[in-house]
């Protein structure tokens, strides 16, 4: 069941703090990562306010060990937790007072404008899509992930919010991601690709054929057919796909990366003349694995919501986590859902007009 649709807002239009409430208790972590992150945060920025989501005893004690000062945050009792294996939907009917649950709520009520979660993402998403509803005429979310592919950055959607999609799924996926490259990312006129089996537009399942048709005809700079040996040859800065394809991708990806750099190291251990060379070579092996860190980007926004959520790595430490914080302050002090519903209006308008 899906919340209705709605005109998407701002609600720190008329503020100058961005309000963004942290799930403190969701992710593999220790806790203590995730409130270091948000005091790092808050006391980096001052013209936000942190808000963490958890059980308030424990919060407290562990606020009362972390040396990171400075910076506005506080704390909204949120006593039970979802862990990560639990099924999503029912999870969050069986804990209303979850940290997922209460950080969602906060913004569907307009006590918060953002929302950062490395907790169970199936229930964050179902979360949001439910509690916030979507933009008019947006047909499901997606979860773009920012990529940092060698030298240059990409946006892939979606990356596990939709195993399933529709040909108009994928389009407005291109849309929204393509506003997001924009506005967050910096990117000045995203060239936007499909990830698929070969470059020709006839290749592919219905799916993608379909979906090559709608996004040939969008208004944005789409490429074409994107394959994995173009999309690490920067052949397109945004790459939509399913979730399914999506998410093995991003897995893939990191997995590769961080295994190549252990590899190397293994091998350094065993030759001498190898040492010699990663002596002289530190700098690129750094930026190598600086490739396949996370926490770089900090998360992975849920667009397609009427709301600001950031869903990062479990995994994710301290820096992690401020840096997923400092994404959803670029995402409020930028309007991003704003464009994206303008977006995705003007392209069913000329759809409309063209029929």
């Amino acid at each position: 069941m899906n919340a209705p649709e709605q005109d998407a807002s701002s609600p720190s239009a008329g503020s100058d703090t961005a309000r963004i409430a942290v799930d403190a208790t969701g992710g593999d972590a220790h806790i203590s990562e995730r409130v270091k992150g948000a005091l790092q945060a808050a006391a980096k920025y001052p013209d936000i306010e942190v808000i963490l989501c958890g059980p308030a005893g424990e919060l407290e004690s562990t606020l009362a060990t972390c040396e990171v000062g400075g910076g506005s945050i506080r704390i909204v009792d949120a006593p039970e937790r979802i862990a990560m294996h639990e099924p999503p939907v029912q999870a969050l009917r069986g804990k209303p007072n979850s940290s997922i649950s209460v950080g969602i709520a906060m913004i569907a009520d307009g006590e918060a404008d953002a929302f950062v979660s490395a907790g169970n993402t199936g229930a964050v998403a179902a979360a949001a899509t439910l509690k916030l509803g979507r933009p008019k005429g947006v047909h499901r979310p997606g979860i773009a992930a920012p990529m940092q592919v060698l030298d240059y950055p990409v946006v892939a959607i979606d990356v596990g919010a939709n195993v399933d999609c529709k040909p108009v799924t994928l389009l407005q996926y291109g849309i929204m991601a393509d506003v997001f490259a924009r506005e967050v990312i910096g990117i000045e006129d995203p060239r936007v690709g499909l990830l698929n089996v070969g470059e020709e537009a006839s290749k592919g399942n219905e799916l993608t054929k379909k979906a090559y048709s709608l996004l040939s005809e969008a208004d944005l700079n789409f490429v074409g057919n994107i394959e994995p040996h173009s999309f690490f040859h920067h052949g397109c800065d945004v790459l939509v796909c399913d979730g399914f394809a999506g998410n093995v991708l991003l897995k893939f990806g990191e997995s590769l990366i961080l295994r190549l750099v252990e590899w190397m190291r293994e091998q350094v251990r065993e030759r001498l003349r190898y040492k010699v060379g990663m002596a002289l070579c530190q700098d690129m092996f750094r930026h190598l694995r600086h490739c396949g860190d996370y926490s770089e980007y900090g998360g992975a926004p849920l667009l397609g919501v009427n709301g600001v959520v950031i869903v990062t790595h479990g995994t994710s430490d301290a820096r992690a986590i401020r840096n997923a914080v400092r994404e959803a302050r670029s995402f409020v002090e930028h309007h991003v859902n704003d464009h994206i519903a303008r977006a995705v209006l003007q392209d069913a308008a000329r759809h409309r007009v063209s029929a």
